[in-house]
């Protein structure tokens, strides 16, 4: 059987490369795709010498052009592949009374346009064949949104109803898109550690069930909390998970 393939846009030390090394440790070549060229190759060697069999490409999500280049690189060297990753988002904080509607757009494009665009390029017919999957890193913000982080509330919101519309769209063609909404900071405690979280990632392949699985703290789940209660109570639960 040949080697499947995991395609990771947005490597980095935090959830993407564990996200990268669940699946590589499953059997799984994995392919990193960032900016930094020099970052790319230090997370190449960190995996191989995990064992894992790892390929790095530059990509840059602003630019749409670079993603077309790194995924044709794919799909000649190892043929359509069976897993993508989009995670990549602009998670500063803003100051919305001085923000532009074109740096709205420059975040728009990176958070969710190029999302859309990584997945048009693998959503073929062969993705298809292989019971491909398209999985999101999603937010809260999406839910919950807040003032001092504007564009990615509205862009968490957009990816949201994306991996929606695409699920509904893929899954008759044998394709399963799903959105992990993280609820909380990643790293910030031993709730929301990257590796912990790329268990979900690693269930949401193999279960192929809801479009969207929520990441929260437990005593969150479900409520009716305002955006503002919400993240307060989350800073809390913050502390009794460290």
């Amino acid at each position: 059987m040949d080697k499947k393939t995991i395609v990771v846009v947005g490597a980095g030390q935090g959830l993407g490369n564990h996200v990268a090394k669940r699946f590589g440790k499953e059997g799984f070549r994995v392919v990193l795709m960032a900016r930094n060229s020099e970052s790319l190759k230090r997370y190449q060697q960190e995996f191989a010498d995990e064992g894992i069999e790892t390929f790095v490409h530059e990509a840059d999500a602003k630019k749409t052009e670079t993603l077309d280049v790194a995924f044709a690189w794919v799909k000649q060297q190892f043929g359509t592949p069976d897993v993508l990753v989009y995670n990549v988002g602009i998670t500063a904080a803003d100051e919305p009374d001085k923000m532009t509607s074109a740096e709205l757009i420059r975040h728009y494009q990176t958070d969710v346009a190029s999302a859309w665009h990584c997945a048009r390029l693998v959503a073929d017919e062969d993705f298809g064949k292989k019971q491909g999957v398209i999985l999101f890193t999603g937010g809260g913000l999406a839910t919950h949104p807040l003032a001092t982080f504007t564009p990615l509330s509205i862009d968490k919101a957009a990816l949201r109803a994306l991996a929606c519309l695409l699920h509904d769209e893929l899954k008759p063609k044998g394709i399963y898109v799903g959105t992990l909404t993280v609820c909380g900071s990643i790293g910030i405690d031993t709730y929301f550690t990257p590796a912990r979280m790329a268990e979900t990632y690693w269930q949401m392949y193999n279960e192929r069930g809801a479009w969207e699985v929520r990441y929260e703290y437990p005593e969150l789940q479900g409520s009716d909390l305002s955006a503002q209660d919400y993240w307060a109570k989350a800073y809390e639960l913050a502390e009794k998970y460290k």
